[in-house]
């Protein structure tokens, strides 16, 4: 199990906002560690739009709360060298690859201002970074949380938005090509290389398009007129 956790926050908005993408990717735990922001304020409550009941449920807590995690998990901006070990980080991909399917499992997102301590970061296990621009790489607390999120979920066995989509199968690719060539073989062109060319560009942007089965079922229904 997963809690995300907001270590003295400050922005009201940013609250409600963190909780906004943990209803986006499916994840409802949401604790407070000092907060220094309302998170039941009507700022807080409008940016988190349809995930108000995460916001209702939140637990405020003390530090002392991190104790009954499994795991911690930091995140920061501030990467360290090799000789600040604590601050060696890995990316959300690689976290999502790693974290276990089993036991309690804290992230932390530090303060707006100024992220979480060095102290703090030396209570987890790990650290884990956002790879960013160097001209400005530190991100607003609840876009990092937003992309920790869709990392873990990616991973993850929950059902998607996008599961219902079903794509074409290679025998249903292979069909429509079939009837595509069929028609390009009624026309004439100048040269067999040129119809020859016709039959590679239009295989390369079937391959390309990763149509859905009813895409390209409404494909082959044009080109099957089309021969007619």
């Amino acid at each position: 199990m997963i809690t995300f956790v907001l270590v003295e926050p400050e922005n009201s908005g940013n609250i409600g906002a963190v909780a906004r993408a943990m209803k986006n990717f499916a994840f409802d735990k949401l604790v407070l560690i000092n907060p220094k922001a309302e998170h039941l304020n009507d700022e807080a409550l409008n940016r988190a739009t349809h995930a108000k009941d995460i916001l209702k449920k939140a637990l405020v807590k003390d530090f002392s709360y991190l104790e009954t995690f499994d795991y911690l998990i930091a995140t920061s901006a501030l990467l360290g060298s090799d000789y600040n070990i604590p601050r060696n980080a890995i990316n959300p991909e690689e976290l999502a690859q790693i974290i276990p399917k089993k036991g309690n499992i804290a992230v932390l997102i530090g303060r707006e201002s100024s992220g979480l301590r060095n102290e703090e970061i030396k209570k987890c296990d790990f650290i884990v970074t956002i790879p960013s621009s160097k001209k400005y790489g530190t991100l607003n607390a609840s876009h990092a949380a937003c992309i920790l999120m869709y990392e873990l979920f990616k991973k993850s066995k929950k059902k998607k938005s996008n599961d219902q989509l079903n794509p074409a199968k290679k025998h249903d690719k292979d069909v429509l090509l079939k009837k595509i060539y069929e028609v390009l073989d009624t026309i004439e062109f100048s040269t067999k290389e040129k119809k020859e060319t016709q039959k590679i560009v239009w295989k390369r942007l079937i391959g390309k398009s990763f149509l859905s089965r009813r895409e390209l079922f409404a494909m082959f229904g044009f080109f099957k007129k089309v021969k007619k």
